[in-house]
């Protein structure tokens, strides 16, 4: 961990779905390490979250609206000391479901349900990132999204309209990776397999057992630990990847 001296100002991370599962652990995570969390989400603050300044740090917001997305981005602008943003992790993220949870297909998903997963899963991480260049510039930042063991093979229960975003959500890390870099911005992704939270679909059992070499879950801790490592000195020389966290799930 870096700490910062006493009369620079600290290390600032904003974060979209902190308000549980892996964007909880995030938030506890740099918390612990010293870095102002500034948070995002359709939420208000909720009172048990444990970070200093959360409630005053947190901006509720819907993604799915660009209006509201943009209007976010100007007060972000504002809260910032000396225009700095060390770290911009894009973790929220929609998966509607058919009726009795089961999974939206391709067939199934109507245009509106679509463009509305779009909107959060794909467009908002690009506006907030544009959006907030000059900031991560200045600060010499990094950049990362949150994709999915969906985005590049069929699961059994993340729909087509998820799947299907989290795949671009994947390509785009690489376009931003070629042209945040030269900019001295680095920009990856981690693609999580079946994380401990309170969204797991029934049958993730089965999973579990059959399909990942580790038989067990993984916990939020685990992928936010990566998620710190990639806003750190600790991965200065890696941009455009991809790292999958799933305990061999994809092999």
């Amino acid at each position: 961990m870096v700490t910062p001296h006493d009369n620079q100002p600290r290390r600032a991370l904003l974060l979209t779905g902190a308000s549980r599962g892996i964007g909880h652990a995030t938030v506890k995570r740099f918390s612990a390490a010293g870095w102002r969390v500034i948070t995002c989400s359709r939420q208000p603050f909720p009172e048990n979250c444990p970070w200093e300044m959360g409630p005053e740090d947190h901006i509720q917001l819907d993604l799915a609206d660009p209006a509201s997305t943009l209007a976010a981005i100007g007060e972000i602008k504002q809260r910032l000391d000396n225009g700095l943003l060390h770290a911009l992790v894009n973790n929220a993220a929609i998966s509607p479901k058919a009726d009795e949870g089961k999974r939206l297909t391709a067939i199934a998903t109507n245009l509106d349900v679509w463009q509305q997963v779009f909107k959060v899963n794909f467009f908002a991480p690009i506006m907030l990132a544009r959006g907030l260049l000059d900031e991560l510039k200045a600060a010499q930042g990094a950049v990362v999204n949150v994709t999915s063991i969906a985005g590049s093979r069929v699961h059994p229960f993340a729909g087509a309209a998820y799947a299907t975003s989290k795949a671009a959500l994947a390509a785009l890390t690489r376009e931003m990776a070629a042209d945040f870099g030269p900019l001295g911005i680095r920009v990856n992704a981690i693609a999580p397999g079946e994380i401990d939270t309170t969204i797991l679909s029934p049958g993730t059992e089965e999973i579990v057992a059959h399909q990942i070499p580790m038989h067990r879950l993984g916990t939020p801790d685990e992928v936010a630990k990566i998620i710190y490592v990639l806003c750190t000195e600790m991965s200065s020389y890696v941009n455009g990847a991809e790292i999958h966290i799933n305990g061999g799930q994809h092999v």
